[in-house]
């Protein structure tokens, strides 16, 4: 048998029991009569209707009793709650009963009882928590009256009950079919949860049951599917709530129909079906089958996009599926295996070589899809997905001990609990969380899954699952202030509310530095990094997000659907800075308004409808906002307080002790106030009343506000007209009333409410409009008699509402659409409108409309209209009368427009009136006008000038008086600066050559930039010098001081210029200025002066900075001494006297000393690290306690031992030791009086002390007078201390045997072995072997005599000694001998260093050292043994053998060389004075430093070791460092590697020109070589362009081919340039005159093309590229001649010198055919002859490219046809013989004239030329001033 419960509980209580005919039972359970405070302000507010709550009571009643409980109710049902008769008389009749507390729905009103029979169904609903507000139920009332609709809030909570009337029992079953066919319903129906259960049994037949919410409820079967095959698997989609789908063995895969009671196939296939399930979503299935195949169907009819059918075809039958992240199918072969949703393998994991492991039987997912559980045998497998890896991984296996074959699985909906039942029946409950933890002990966090957490709040047991709908891991969670829930995922933000359970999910890439706001209700406000996002609770997605970093709750305002309105309301104001408020339509994302405010703003708030925003500045100042006319009004001054009244548009604040509110805020003017006496602290609004609260101090008072007023706003946005008219009737007329009752008449007219319209109009006085409605509303009554479909929305209605509200033409159109011409004419002629009446006849061809022109033309000349008479003839195009008209009406201007645009100047005299009336009436500028049309040119500009209409007259003067543009130019600035338009004014006086009224006019009107170019092109008069001074006044008060420098010098005012600077404390700008105008020694003795005085005044920081600036530190530290500033003398001292700081700490801790300021003294004491003086200093002042301290702090904890050791000594006795005991110091000043020799304050401590510590004193003293040789006194001592071991000792080491014995036979006889083998053991050593025996032998210890033998290798008198007295050994001894003997034959390492070690023993250390020296590497592989012993054998060589230690050492350093241990033979060879040996190892083992440090002690090697470093270097290229060592050669190495950017960087930085030269002209040559000429220039630039004699051909090699480079762009040539003047003028102006011949040419050329394109770049200077592109054809023999007459050409047409375009065009053209050809000689040379511009110039290989050459060559040919254009070069006359020459040419060709060429044009100077003052070029002073002043200009 097969079970699955329904995954949507779903309880339908159908409490349908008895036909009551009687209508006041039901009016009884409808209606209730109890009033109450609200149960629950949420849903009671949002859900419930009125304040009235209901008792549902249901009775069980008796089946014999039913006729007497019905006539009971018949009976006391309208008297219940009376008495209490009701419950006595019916309690008999019962079984049981139940009640609940419920509330009316407000969106469904109770209906009446019927009055005929009919059939009532209650119907209750168990809603999941939370979904009480989704709850709709509009869905069948198409089809059946609805009777009422209550939820519960007392008691048993989220119930919901529905009664409905149906007439009967076959319309109910109709009425609930079509119901469910209803969009919607499914959804709402969902909401519920019930408790089915699906059974498929051995029969073939699946059972549904309806289980009930409590166990012992009564089960009952309501669906049942008869299957003709067995039923082998079952499954119930999530979301198919009416749809069970099984499996059959025939293969058919069927869904049963929950409300039809009917199944049907969903497919078949050939094989049984083993497995079936749906997936995580609800939407669909798969199912295996006996083949291995695996079918899927959705039921989202391919929404999805997934394929249906076959999925894949597993290896065996997948007797067990799942369907999660992936599906997973498992089968016989033991073999898990997931796919994706293409059906492809993604992972396996295989169990058949587990004999442990079984068959899988049965595989659940959980409810997130990222876990799945498959049981078998006595197991749980389970296998969690990893999101991040997007794999399966196996978690550990779950083992049950005795459980068997899992034969059933399922989870909790909320994945927390996992239930499994075996084959036995046994079932077990498993707790399924990842992870559980507490959050701040009110809460618990389960984590069920990555993606799942369960929240449950700890005080109620209220659980809330947060889920992540991606299937992203929730990392972290929070909640805020014990409701909002946050939580974090990679990629997602989750929030939710937990009072309203509503829960969000957004993308989101945080920082982790989110702040949270939760002050709104509906939305959750998230700040991260300046941006500003707005989520509401329950919506996946981001509500809006803005810019601002402005989050105070204080400063946003969010409004999201507050108050009823037809429209969504989702509005934010916000901050976008601190004067900037924007308001966003969150629902369109569009700014709706943006409010600039010039004061900081501290507060806002929309209102709830979002049409109104509040908002308060730094200055208290309340305004006001509307949205929709976007108007601004202040409300309040001193404002404190302010906030809109919770649910309505009154708002209330405080202006110091006044209380204002604005019941009406569309009248903001009209405001109520009341003088309060304190602070407002808040409004409440509750039970009907608002009130203010208000803290006076020692009590709080409320301030109750006009109820009626407040509720007239919620009336008006209900849009109850009746109540807000009820409402405002009750309400004197006051101001306030007044506005309400404005804003319901606009309210009322915009809902073409016309009645309440007209009430209000009448309420506020306004007689006309209430008549005018009221009359309407009389047409609309008497047409309503006649006409019944006369309605508000009538066209006559609407055409009069629009005339009332003056929108005329939306009136016109209402008529006209309905064909009513001559009423719309009607409506314009009753106001008087003539001229739209006669449109609109014009617009419909009414035949009245020629009579209705003439009339209204003659009433308009009758009545002295004549403008509007004119307008008409110009309308029929009679101009001539509509000038007449307007001359007449006194309307000139009107009339010469009319003339104008018509061109009616031929009519003379017309024109003459009209202009003269012009001139008559003042309008001079159009009386000019007229004239110059007229030809009046001399009345034109007398006009021109009355008028100051200065441009045309301008415009007029420079075609027919140029000698007037001047004089009018002055005049119109005048006229500007008269008008205090002195910006405009600038340019008039720069025109008029007036320098100095243009600077006066620039300064006034603050154009600084201006007035700067202006003064930097004047000469320095005295007459500029007050507007100069001006200047710098400026620009030091703006602080641009550098400016203010410059002028104060040009004013002749530098002094100022210096106070300046000292004032802004610029010392040393001051001082650079100050020694610009003063001697050095002035200078420093009036800032010594400056400083004392300052010094006197008590300015020490002031004065430090003069001396400072004058390089007197001394002074300063002085005077800080002097001042005893000790700080900042030490500060100063540290700065410039760094060497001097101990000293100076020293003696300042000595002079306080002397003063007795003991604390600063010891301060410098602890700074000069002389922590000693500072302790001293306390010590000799008997201050031993801050002696300590310092002692302790800075000295360490020696240092405060001494200290109290001192402290103590100066104390003695008792007092030495309760001080020493304080400090816990009394050992430690016994064991520090111990060493220091002073026993007997020693022994004075210790007698305070334990006895252990005078037993130590008394060791310590033994040692002593041992270390002193007073053994006897020692031995007493030891003796004392309890030490006579110590004594026995120390004669043993004296070898006072005697003495030795004694003690120990007399103190300790244990020590007498100890003593006797000690002698025996010198017996020993002394050869004395006999005497050795005997002492061994008393002290019982024979065994040593063997060792002693052995290790001596004396083996033949320890096998003697062993024979004689210890027989017992004599075996072991002799296999010892044994062992000894059969290891002699191995020369290895360890006989060898054994021997030596003997040798070295026995003190034969020349032997020891040879066999030391045998060691090989053929011995070991071991190099540090080596070293190690051959080492041993040089120490042992210095040390013992002396005679022969030079050459032992040479031996081992050759050997350790040999094998490369160089650094310890070096140190060999160091240590017996083989220097140079030593600097030899060191240098082949690259051990530099140490052979340099061989070097300091033996100078003369020092160029050995550097010879050989810098060899070492050069050989390994390290040029970096070979840099520090030998910079040529490191040099060498850069270059040779390529490394030229390093090379010549170090070079530049050696300072040495020649080097640098060398290597830049290296560098140079290889980019020439390269053709990389323009990286060379760059190069060359980079380092200053050396004028080595070895790189001048270089340079000119390159300039040339810059020069001749036709792809040279201007920043090539700007390089050049660069490169040239260097070379030539170095760091200066002056020239090198042989430079200058060698190099000026290129540098020229190289000038005028950097200055032509420069140029060309602005339109003002195009005559300027012209004539220098002109001056360049003269250098075509270095230029590329086709490029240069090109360029030449475009420049001249550009100017408009259109006869040197067509030259130099017409020669590019030949040029190019010359190139193409390959033919110099095929160029004419007519035009140039008698010229400076060569003939012979080289040819391109080929040419140029240039798209526009055809678009030339159609120019040229043009040109030459038009007789205009002189096709010559330009001339001009040569000032020495007036011959005509080439107007370009330096020289005559017939005097042979040489002129020089113009700096900036390069034409030859004239007579009137300047010189520049930087470079001492000349150019011609018109192009000079001119260029100058255009650049000037253009600059500003």
């Amino acid at each position: 048998m097969k079970l699955n419960l329904s995954p949507i509980t779903k309880l339908i209580t159908n409490q349908r029991s008895v036909n009551l005919s009687a209508k006041n039972i039901v009016n009884t359970i409808l209606h209730g009569n109890v009033k109450a405070e609200d149960l629950n302000e949420t849903y009671s507010k949002l859900l419930a209707r009125g304040k009235s709550i209901h008792e549902l009571a249901i009775h069980n009643v008796k089946p014999e009793a039913m006729s007497d409980y019905i006539a009971a109710m018949k009976e006391f049902q309208p008297k219940l709650g009376v008495d209490g008769q009701f419950e006595k008389t019916i309690r008999p009749m019962l079984r049981s009963r139940d009640s609940q507390i419920v509330l009316e729905f407000a969106f469904w009103n109770a209906s009446i009882p019927h009055e005929q029979d009919i059939i009532y169904e209650l119907r209750t609903y168990l809603l999941k928590p939370g979904k009480l507000l989704e709850w709709e139920q509009e869905a069948r009332k198409q089809y059946v009256q609805p009777v009422g609709a209550w939820f519960s809030q007392i008691g048993h909570l989220n119930y919901v009950h529905h009664m409905w009337a149906y007439p009967s029992l076959q319309d109910r079953k109709t009425m609930r079919e079509e119901t469910w066919k209803e969009k919607g319903w499914g959804e709402s129906v969902k909401k519920t949860d019930s408790t089915k259960l699906a059974v498929a049994q051995s029969d073939c037949v699946v059972y549904v049951y309806k289980l009930g919410l409590d166990w012992g409820e009564k089960k009952s079967i309501c669906n049942k599917f008869i299957q003709t095959a067995d039923i082998t698997c079952l499954t119930w989609p999530k979301e198919q709530h009416n749809a069970i789908v099984f499996g059959l063995s025939d293969g058919k895969v069927r869904v049963g129909n929950l409300k039809t009671n009917k199944a049907a196939t969903l497919y078949q296939t050939e094989s049984c079906v083993v497995s079936a399930v749906s997936n995580v979503e609800g939407n669909a299935i798969i199912t295996g089958h006996l083949d291995g195949t695996i079918n899927r169907f959705f039921f989202d009819d391919g929404i999805s996009g997934a394929s249906q059918g076959k999925f894949c075809t597993h290896s065996c039958p997948p007797i067990t599926l799942a369907w999660g992240e992936s599906i997973m199918a498992a089968g016989p072969d033991r073999t898990v295996v997931f796919y994706d949703a293409e059906g492809k393998v993604l992972q396996k994991f295989d169990y058949s070589s587990n004999p442990d492991i079984q068959d899988f039987t049965v595989a659940e997912q959980s409810p997130s899809g990222q876990c799945i559980v498959i049981g078998s045998f006595d197991r749980l497998h389970i296998f969690n997905y990893l999101i991040s890896k997007g794999q399966w991984e196996e978690a550990q296996m779950k083992t049950i001990e005795n459980f068997y074959t899992v034969s059933a699985l399922s989870w909790k909906p909320d994945g927390s609990r996992l239930v499994v039942g075996n084959m036995n029946s046994a079932v077990e409950l498993f707790d399924c969380c990842l992870r559980r933890s507490r959050y701040k002990g009110k809460f618990e966090f389960n984590y069920v899954s990555p993606s799942q957490v369960i929240v449950k709040r700890l005080s109620t047991g209220s659980r809330i699952v947060l889920k992540s709908h991606y299937g992203y891991e929730i990392q972290k969670v929070n909640i805020f202030q014990d409701q909002f829930l946050i939580a974090n995922t990679p990629e997602t933000l989750l929030m939710g509310d937990l009072a309203s359970c509503k829960l969000s999910e957004v993308p989101w890439t945080g920082s982790g530095n989110e702040k949270f706001y939760f002050e709104n209700p509906h939305i959750c406000m998230v700040f991260n990094a300046g941006e500003l996002s707005l989520v509401e609770y329950g919506v996946n997605e981001l509500l809006g997000s803005c810019r601002t970093e402005h989050m105070s709750p204080h400063l946003i305002s969010v409004r999201i659907n507050e108050t009823k309105a037809d429209d969504e309301i989702k509005k934010v104001a916000y901050l976008v800075d601190l004067q900037t408020v924007q308001i966003l339509d969150l629902t369109t994302g569009l700014t709706i308004a943006t409010i600039s405010h010039d004061s900081k703003i501290d507060w806002l708030e929309l209102s709830g409808k979002a049409n109104k925003l509040l908002f308060r500045d730094k200055r208290r100042q309340l305004h006001l906002y509307d949205i929709k006319s976007m108007t601004r009004v202040t409300l309040l001054h001193f404002c404190s307080y302010v906030q809109w009244v919770p649910n309505s548009d009154v708002v209330v604040a405080q202006s110091r002790g006044n209380l204002c509110i604005w019941y009406s805020i569309d009248s903001p003017e009209r405001v109520t106030m009341f003088p309060i006496k304190g602070e407002i602290e808040d409004i409440e609004r509750a039970n009907g009343k608002t009130e203010v609260i208000v803290d006076e101090g020692v009590n709080t008072v409320s301030y109750t506000l006009d109820e009626g007023l407040i509720e007239f706003g919620a009336a008006l946005d209900d849009k109850d007209y009746e109540r807000a008219i009820a409402l405002l009737e009750t309400l004197e007329m006051t101001t306030e009333t007044e506005a309400m009752w404005k804003s319901l008449s606009a309210t009322a007219l915009k809902d073409q409410k016309l009645a309440i319209a007209e009430r209000c109009y009448a309420a506020i006085g306004d007689v006309a409009r209430s008549k005018y409605l009221h009359n309407l509303n009389d047409i609309i009554d008497q047409a309503g008699e006649e006409n019944p479909d006369m309605e508000p929305n009538h066209y006559v209605v609407r055409a009069k509402l629009a005339v009332l509200d003056r929108q005329f033409k939306v009136a016109e159109n209402i008529y006209l659409e309905k064909g009513k011409v001559e009423e719309a004419m009607e409506m314009y002629q009753e106001m008087h409108k003539w001229d739209m009446s006669i449109k609109v006849a014009e617009l419909k061809n009414h035949p009245e409309l020629d009579t209705l022109k003439k009339n209204y033309f003659q009433w308009l000349i009758d009545s002295g209209q004549e403008e509007k008479a004119a307008q008409i003839k110009e309308e029929e195009y009679d101009y001539i009368s509509a000038i007449n008209l307007y001359l007449k009406g006194g309307l000139p201007s009107k009339a010469a427009q009319v003339l104008i645009q018509n061109s009616l100047f031929n009519n003379v005299e017309l024109a003459e009136r009209v202009a003269g009336a012009l001139y008559k009436g003042g309008i001079f500028e159009k009386a000019g006008e007229l004239y110059e049309r007229l030809g009046g040119n001399e009345r034109a500009l007398d006009s021109y000038k009355k008028g100051k209409a200065f441009r045309p007259a301008v415009d007029l003067c420079r075609v027919l008086y140029p000698s007037e543009v001047v004089k009018l130019e002055e005049q119109w600035g005048d006229y500007l600066m008269t008008q205090k338009q002195t910006d405009g004014a600038i340019n008039h006086y720069i025109e008029a050559g007036k320098s100095i009224k243009a600077l006066e006019a620039a300064i006034l009107a603050k154009q600084w930039k201006k007035a700067v170019g202006i003064v930097d092109t004047l000469q320095a008069t005295d007459q500029a010098k007050p507007y100069v001074l001006q200047m710098a006044e400026h620009f030091k008060s703006v602080g641009e001081t550098n400016l203010a420098e410059k002028y104060y010098v040009e004013a002749g005012k530098p002094q100022e210029a210096v106070e300046m600077y000292t004032k802004a404390n610029k010392w040393e700008k001051a001082h650079s200025l100050a020694i610009s105008y003063m001697s050095k020694e002035n200078v420093s003795n009036w800032y010594i002066s400056q400083a004392k005085e300052m010094e006197s005044q008590g300015k020490l920081k002031d004065a430090e900075k003069l001396y400072i600036t004058v390089g007197e530190p001394d002074l300063a530290i002085n005077m800080y001494k002097n001042h005893q500033s000790y700080d900042n003398m030490i500060r100063l001292v540290t700065q410039y006297h760094k060497d001097l700081l101990t000293e100076t700490h020293l003696y300042l801790g000595k002079t306080l000393e002397s003063e007795g300021n003991l604390k600063q003294a010891e301060h410098h004491f602890i700074e000069a690290n002389d922590f000693k003086s500072a302790i001293n200093m306390y010590c000799s002042n008997n201050m031993f306690e801050e002696a300590y301290r310092v002692g302790k702090t800075h000295g360490g904890p020696n240092s405060a031992k001494q200290v109290a050791y001192l402290w103590a000594r100066s104390l003695g006795g008792e007092a030495a030791v309760k001080l020493l005991s304080k400090f816990n110091l009394l050992d430690s000043a016994i064991d520090f009086a111990t060493e220091n020799g002073a026993f007997d304050f020693a022994f004075e401590l210790s007698r305070f002390a334990d006895k252990h510590k005078l037993a130590d004193v008394h060791y310590k003293h033994a040692m002593f007078l041992e270390d002193e040789g007073k053994f006897k006194e020692a031995e007493t001592a030891f003796i004392l201390a309890g030490k006579p071991r110590e004594a026995i000792l120390m004669y043993i080491h004296d070898e006072n045997w005697d003495a030795a014995l004694a003690v120990a036979e007399n103190y300790e006889p244990v020590s007498v072995p100890e003593v006797l083998i000690g002698q025996a053991k010198v017996c020993f050593n002394n050869n004395e072997f006999a005497k050795a025996e005997s002492l061994i032998l008393r002290a019982q210890r024979p065994e040593l005599a063997i060792k002693m033998y052995k290790e001596s290798n004396n083996w033949k008198e320890a096998l003697r000694f062993t024979k004689q007295y210890v027989p017992n050994k004599a075996a072991e001894i002799h296999q010892e001998y044994d062992r000894y003997l059969s290891g002699q034959s191995d020369a290895g390492k360890d006989h060898i260093i054994k021997t030596a070690k003997s040798f070295e023993q026995q003190k034969e250390y020349l032997r020891a050292i040879e066999m030391y020296l045998k060691l090989s590497t053929s011995h070991t592989d071991d190099l540090d043994l080596l070293e190690e012993k051959w080492g041993r054998a040089a120490d042992l060589a210095v040390k013992f053998v002396p005679e022969k230690g030079k050459d032992i050492v040479i031996t081992a350093c050759k050997k350790l060389v040999e094998i490369g241990k160089y650094d310890t033979a070096g140190e060999l060879y160091a240590g017996i004075d083989q220097l140079k040996d030593a600097i030899d190892t060191f240098i082949a083992g690259g051990l530099w430093e140490k052979a340099r440090h061989i070097v300091s002690y033996a100078p003369k090697y020092t160029d050995y070791v550097e010879y050989a470093y810098v060899k070492h270097l050069k050989t390994a290229g390290q040029g970096d460092a070979l840099v520090e060592v030998d910079v040529n050669a490191g040099l060498e190495v850069f270059a040779q590697r390529g490394e030229w950017e390093k090379c010549l960087e170090t070079a530049a930085a050696g300072m040495n020109i020649e080097i640098l030269s060398k290597y830049l002209a290296s560098y140079c040559t290889l980019l020439v070589t390269q053709s990389n000429y323009h990286t060379a220039v760059n190069v060359i630039n980079q380092y200053g362009a050396p004028p080595s004699q070895n790189i001048l051909e270089l340079y000119k090699r390159i300039s040339i081919a810059v020069l001749k480079d036709r792809n040279s762009t201007p920043e090539n040539i700007a390089s050049l340039r660069n490169m040239l003047f260097q070379l030539i003028h170095g760091t200066g102006i002056v020239a090198n005159p042989k430079l200058l011949e060698a190099f000026g040419l290129y540098l020229t050329i190289a000038h005028y093309m950097n200055l032509h394109y420069m140029c060309s770049k602005k339109r003002d200077l195009l005559y300027f590229a012209a004539k220098q592109a002109i001056s360049l054809l003269r250098y075509t023999n270095i230029l590329p001649a086709d490029k240069t007459f090109l360029e030449a050409g475009q420049a001249a047409k550009n100017s408009g010198m259109l006869s040197m375009a067509f030259v130099c065009w017409n020669r590019y053209l030949d040029l190019t055919e010359a190139i193409e050809e390959g033919d110099l000689s095929l160029i004419e040379n007519t035009d140039f002859i008698n010229t400076d511009v060569p003939f012979d110039v080289e040819l391109p290989s080929e040419v140029i490219q240039n798209e526009r050459i055809e678009q030339i060559r159609d120019w040229v040919l043009q040109v030459s046809l038009d007789q205009k254009v002189n096709q010559e070069t330009d001339k001009r006359e040569c000032e020495n013989c007036k011959s005509l020459i080439y107007d370009a040419s330096l020289n005559c060709y017939n005097c042979k004239k040489v002129y020089e060429p113009c700096v900036v044009t390069g034409y030859p100077l004239s007579r009137n030329k300047v010189k520049c003052t930087t470079c001492s070029k000349f150019a011609n002073k018109d192009d000079w001033n001119k260029y100058v002043m255009i650049e000037r200009v253009n600059s500003h």
